[in-house]
């Protein structure tokens, strides 16, 4: 049983990677099913038969290659309940995983006001994560280090700044050559943290 689920899961893989790679370089209307289908190796009623449709597969793209998930095993298992080092761990981690569906989220960018409902599910995975830093603040304050202050607001800051900077690099380019990521990292952890903390 596990074979076939394993080969199921590699195929709709293959149908995901396929779909991101062709609709980061051509758009979403720019592509066909039958176009993904061949760059997997799979017949088109292959990838009918797992997604149902295109928007479909382009949503449960979105949903397997974004960030929600991973966030959360950090928060749950990887914090030690030190400001600085916890800001910073969180900080790198978004990073690397942005970075790494870069084509998921260019994809996200410009496709979100063209396909009902998408803009919704691409709004859901920010707001798990202001939720669960929310309440990493709510519970960093109530144990005395961190300063009382609106602890969805600082989340939501702290996720913006670091959403643009993300952003300016996706679309822009290196416009700051000057200054490097893990620079940004440093320099607005330090300041959340001498802000925040107690």
């Amino acid at each position: 049983m596990s074979e076939v689920s394993n080969a199921a899961k590699n195929t709709g893989d293959k149908l995901l990677l396929a779909a991101i790679d062709l609709m980061a370089s051509k758009g979403y209307k720019g592509v066909t099913t039958q176009e993904i289908a061949a760059a997997a190796g799979l017949s088109e009623k292959t990838l009918f038969r797992h997604f149902g449709s295109k928007q479909n597969l382009l949503e449960a793209a979105f949903d397997r290659f974004h960030y929600a998930e991973e966030m959360t095993r950090l928060f749950n298992e990887k914090l030690v309940w030190e400001l600085e080092t916890d800001l910073l761990l969180i900080s790198r981690t978004y990073h690397e995983i942005m970075n790494r569906n870069r084509k998921m989220i260019m994809i996200s960018v410009k496709e979100a006001d063209h396909l009902p409902g998408f803009r919704e599910r691409t709004i859901k995975h920010p707001k798990q994560f202001i939720e669960i830093l929310t309440r990493y603040f709510t519970e960093m304050t109530s144990q005395g280090k961190l300063i009382e202050t609106n602890a969805e607001m600082q989340a939501y800051s702290f996720i913006s700044m670091n959403y643009g900077v993300f952003l300016n690099n996706l679309t822009a380019g290196e416009q700051f050559p000057g200054l490097t990521l893990e620079d940004f990292i440093t320099e607005s952890v330090g300041t959340f943290t001498r802000g925040l903390g107690r």
